[in-house]
């Protein structure tokens, strides 16, 4: 099949399955007699892998260790999930950081009294004037 069809057949773009090739994710498409790419099962697998992965957030480097670990059936277990842990761990942390902002941000506008007057504790902080929100 040609790029528009396992680009359908994936849901992924066709600009990402050549960026993915750039990448050397993929395995390699075989070229027919025109020079166009051709992509089989295995490959329309694969992108379907990216995109699951991508869609839970793992990165290129990420996805690249474990489209290894997928083609190779010997695998040990353990460092699937040793990847798993790592991602999940880095996904909590941005999470707390993001929750601590929504704090900040919260206390900021509570203490807005969000009237006609110019005063406007959200703007204090962003220029530091006063001290830190706590």
């Amino acid at each position: 099949m040609r790029i528009g069809d396992a680009a359908h057949r994936s849901g992924v773009s066709a600009t990402l399955i050549r960026y993915y090739e750039s990448r050397r994710l993929l395995s390699s498409a075989g070229r027919d007699a025109s020079g166009y790419r051709v992509f089989n099962e295995r490959n329309v697998q694969e992108l379907r892998f990216i995109k699951r992965a991508r869609s839970l957030g793992f990165p290129i480097k990420q996805i690249d260790e474990l489209l290894g670990l997928w083609r190779d059936k010997r695998r040990p277990s353990r460092k699937v999930r040793v990847l798993a842990v790592r991602h999940r761990d880095t996904v909590a942390a941005r999470m707390e950081a993001h929750r601590a902002i929504i704090d900040v941000l919260d206390r900021l506008i509570d203490a807005c009294k969000g009237d006609d007057r110019p005063d406007c504790p959200i703007l204090d902080e962003l220029s530091d004037r006063r001290t830190r929100a706590r």
